[in-house]
């Protein structure tokens, strides 16, 4: 059976990516082919002379919303002498919760019970706890909460950037692609206003794209459909005993619209090649044929995508270089397994350590066809 251990590596921290490449499209592409067991190192803004011709990528738009705000403790009676402090809250606004709740990790201690301000002197209580995630009570909606956020919050980057120089500002910009979906810009919203409006991590695959790139794929006849996936915190996660036995990974929300759906139907049946953008957008997509027609609509999937796997839509796959023992790698070593490459992903990521690529969120891109 496979292991995350399987998938260990050691990286020079040299090679972990600060912060984007500037512009986002003079990032490197790594273009791994499978059938001819091919390498070709390039930029990625030239991606479109590496993809066939009868092509069209699938991007995911969904929004990374600011989520870590500090906020300040209200004093209880036991605590009286002590101070009320200062907390900061992750809330976690892509998971399921129901009414005016949301979910949320701490830097520190809270207690159950607790109020914490959030704004103009409104207080969150805190209601239940689940190992070190509780469950707040809002003041007002998650909607008013996204809105609260986008102003006053900050990016929930992963710890591998947090000694980035970017600043906060500018790391909103850069951790964010060009076509995310506006604040709470979505379909079905009466549902969304309980399950979520944004995701926790970029699907960073897309970050590479700019304006330009976008136009030499249209000048190509290179074609594009949208998905929303929220991305949740598992996907920073170790992979779990647990989650290795039953096959089954962190749960994460996806819609796909009716005219996305009829869109990736049509270019199928006309013979035109899927390329996913992302891992992200694999696990939505083969989420929507599992049952074997193509399904359209809003949901969630704990889909565990890993060697062996019979991808049903993907043809190939834009991808990042992911940390080690991650269901990321187990993803992207399932497509080259399904594709019948010569090599596996930890072959191609010596190579890829050898040739000084970049890795990980900020980092260069991958090319299987």
């Amino acid at each position: 059976m496979i292991t995350p251990e399987a998938y260990d590596y050691s990286l020079p921290e040299n090679l972990i990516a600060r912060e984007p490449a500037a512009p986002r499209d003079a990032a490197r592409l790594f273009v791994y082919d499978t059938s001819s067991d091919t390498i070709e190192l390039d930029t990625f803004r030239n991606l479109g002379d590496y993809l066939p011709r009868e092509a069209f990528l699938v991007l995911n738009k969904t929004r990374v919303v600011p989520a870590r705000l500090e906020l300040k403790k209200s004093i209880l009676r036991s605590d009286v002498g002590r101070g009320g402090g200062k907390v900061v809250a992750l809330f976690l606004t892509n998971e399921h919760a129901t009414g005016n709740t949301v979910r949320a990790l701490f830097d520190r201690g809270v207690k159950m019970g607790e109020r914490l301000t959030l704004a103009s002197g409104k207080f969150a209580e805190v209601i239940t706890q689940e190992k070190n995630i509780f469950t707040l009570r809002l003041p007002f909606s998650r909607g008013a909460l996204i809105e609260l956020l986008e102003r006053q919050g900050t990016m929930p980057i992963p710890p591998y950037l947090r000694e980035t120089t970017l600043s906060s500002l500018k790391l909103r910009r850069e951790y964010q692609t060009i076509f995310a979906a506006r604040p709470c810009q979505a379909r079905h919203s009466n549902i969304l206003e309980n399950v979520g409006m944004s995701s926790a991590a970029a699907p960073t695959a897309s970050l590479h794209f700019t304006e330009r790139a976008f136009a030499d794929l249209r000048r190509r006849g290179i074609g594009k459909e949208f998905l929303t996936l929220h991305v949740g915190l598992g996907t920073f996660a170790p992979v779990a005993p647990e989650q290795m036995r039953r096959g089954r990974l962190h749960e994460e929300w996806f819609d796909i619209s009716p005219a996305t759906a009829a869109g990736i139907a049509l270019r199928k049946k006309n013979g035109e090649r899927l390329v996913a953008v992302g891992t992200t957008v694999v696990r939505a997509i083969e989420s929507a044929v599992r049952t074997g027609d193509f399904r359209t609509g809003f949901g969630a999937t704990d889909i565990f995508i890993r060697p062996p796997y019979r991808f049903r839509a993907v043809d190939a796959l834009v991808t990042n270089f992911h940390v080690p023992k991650s269901s990321l790698m187990m993803l992207v070593d399932a497509f080259l397994a399904h594709r019948k490459s010569k090599r596996r992903i930890l072959d191609l990521y010596k190579i890829a350590i050898r040739e000084r690529i970049r890795f990980f969120s900020f980092g260069d891109a991958m090319l299987i066809r």
